[in-house]
C-alpha cells in the first residue's frame, strides 16, 4: 500500500496562517506596550482582549519590566494560580485578585511575604 499525504495550501490554510500571524503581532505589540508602561498588566487582565485569551498568565506578567520567572511564581502562588493558566480561562475572582495585587504594591508585598 502506498500512502501519500498532500498538504494543500488552500484558502482555509491561508486564512488560518493569516489569523495566527495577526494574533502573534497583536500579542507582541501588547507586550511591548506593557514593557514601556503605556498599558498596565492589571488593565489587560481585566479587559482580556481577544488576542491574549490563550496567552498564559505568566507570559503576560513576565512582559513587565524587571519581572522574571521567580517573581511571577511568587505572585501566582499568592493568588493562587498556575503558571500555565491562560488569561481567558481565569475566573472573575482570580482576575480581580491578580489585578488588585498588581495595582497595589503594598497588597502584593504582604501577599507575597505570607505566601
Amino acid at each position: 500500500m502506498n500512502a501519500t499525504t498532500t498538504v494543500g495550501g488552500g484558502p482555509q490554510c491561508m486564512r488560518a496562517l493569516q489569523r495566527a500571524n495577526e494574533v502573534r503581532l497583536a500579542r507582541a505589540e501588547l507586550k511591548r506596550q506593557i514593557a514601556e508602561g503605556t498599558v498596565s498588566a492589571a488593565e489587560v487582565i481585566l479587559r482580556c482582549p481577544a488576542p491574549i485569551e490563550k496567552m498564559t498568565v505568566s507570559e503576560l506578567l513576565m512582559s513587565q519590566r524587571r519581572w522574571g520567572r521567580t517573581r511571577c511564581r511568587k505572585y501566582l502562588t499568592a493568588v493562587p494560580l498556575s503558571e500555565t493558566k491562560t488569561v481567558g480561562s481565569m475566573t472573575d475572582r482570580q482576575r480581580l485578585a491578580l489585578a488588585a495585587m498588581l495595582a497595589d504594591p503594598q497588597l502584593a508585598a504582604s501577599a507575597v511575604a505570607v505566601g
